[in-house]
């Protein structure tokens, strides 16, 4: 799979919002190792982080008490799923009730400045956006729903889309999904800043319960049940084909604005390996989650039906609102009638590749093949 994006394109380069201590340790981890091609992207990240450090420092000064104060009361709901599962029109449609909060675009975008500099950040970032995301015809903005992971690399080395960054790596980066074969000291800073990061969110939510979409959680339930007992698990799984081609175009398109790195030629088979990865972590801890916490739906239901699915969720968790809440949805789902959805020719040869590496999935959701 051949990735070569505009290398003066530094718009959606997520390096650019990390800490500069951070940028500088994840760059000499990577032994410096940046494509001539791509050094506008990595001088334009150092200097944006260099620019940020005193926004910083200001809100480390004004919030980090608050921040080891706050307790996450509410444990969140939690959506999961593969990437390219339906998880971001999940997360949409669940975050219209204003009763719960989330994290937002802005948030994981300048997630070390975004309590006490939102009046000087905030106008910057809805600026470098479009109106809607590349991969696909989904709806972009400073203040929609956003997964915390891409938060997460600003904060700490050890993030899945710093792979995305620095695919020479990826494999080692991959490792940080399910947090496994790393060492305690490790895994303690991931659960550190993790939950730092969420208080962050909590707190600029006032409160509020938070409903959090993140792929990457599909294989850490152990550990976020140990975190939050009381997390409930939305999980939405989908054919399995869709994901192969869905994902082959979102890289394409994505890495291609992020990697200061010309990527390697198995990008394939690493993410064909993570997705296993993935599932049979989340297959080994499923049963831990109480099922009352637990709702398992399919992507091709909630096209089909989107409210009728949010209702279904509300009754499993017996949460509160949907009545107030109905009219909303149901406006929202309307308004999404003519978003655009990618159709792919599927070849029959790698769908019997698919098949073959993913049969564990086709069998257990029951998708055919």
């Amino acid at each position: 799979m051949k990735i070569q994006g505009d290398a003066l394109d530094v718009t959606f380069e997520p390096l650019a919002g990390f800490g500069l201590t951070n940028l500088l340790r994840i760059t000499a981890h990577n032994r410096f190792n940046i494509s001539t091609r791509y050094m506008p992207r990595i001088l334009y990240s150092f200097l944006l982080s260099s620019v940020l450090t005193p926004f910083r420092f200001r809100e480390t000064l004004k919030y980090r008490k608050i921040i080891d104060q706050t307790k996450i009361s509410k444990s969140p709901i939690f959506i999961i799923g593969h990437w390219r599962s339906g998880t971001t029109y999940l997360h949409n449609l669940m975050t219209l009730n204003q009763h719960y909060g989330f994290c937002s675009t802005f948030h994981t975008t300048a997630p070390n400045v975004f309590l006490a500099n939102e009046k000087i950040i905030k106008p910057i970032v809805i600026a470098s956006l479009p109106d809607k995301r590349q991969q696909d015809d989904v709806a972009l903005g400073a203040d929609l729903p956003q997964e915390e992971e891409y938060g997460l690399g600003a904060l700490l080395p050890y993030a899945y889309y710093n792979g995305w960054c620095f695919p020479k790596n990826m494999r080692y980066y991959n490792k940080f999904v399910c947090l496994e074969d790393i060492s305690d000291r490790i895994l303690d800073k991931w659960k550190e800043n993790y939950l730092y990061f969420l208080k962050k969110v909590t707190i600029y939510n006032r409160g509020k319960r938070l409903v959090l979409k993140n792929p990457a959680n599909t294989g850490r339930i152990k550990l976020l049940l140990d975190m939050f007992p009381g997390a409930q698990f939305v999980h939405i799984i989908r054919n399995p084909y869709e994901v192969y081609y869905s994902m082959i175009r979102f890289m394409k398109i994505i890495m291609a604005k992020y990697c200061v790195q010309i990527p390697p030629n198995d990008l394939i088979e690493v993410m064909m390996d993570l997705y296993n990865q993935i599932y049979d972590k989340y297959l080994s801890e499923r049963d831990m989650i109480p099922a009352e916490n637990l709702t398992e739906i399919k992507y091709e239901d909630v096209l089909q039906n989107p409210v009728d699915t949010i209702k279904n969720v509300y009754n499993n968790f017996d949460l509160s609102g949907y009545r107030k809440n109905e009219t909303r949805l149901k406006k929202y789902v309307v308004s999404q009638k003519n978003t655009k959805v990618s159709t792919y020719v599927m070849d029959e040869n790698v769908k019997e590749m698919i098949y073959k590496k993913w049969r564990r999935i086709f069998d257990e959701f029951e998708y055919s093949a």
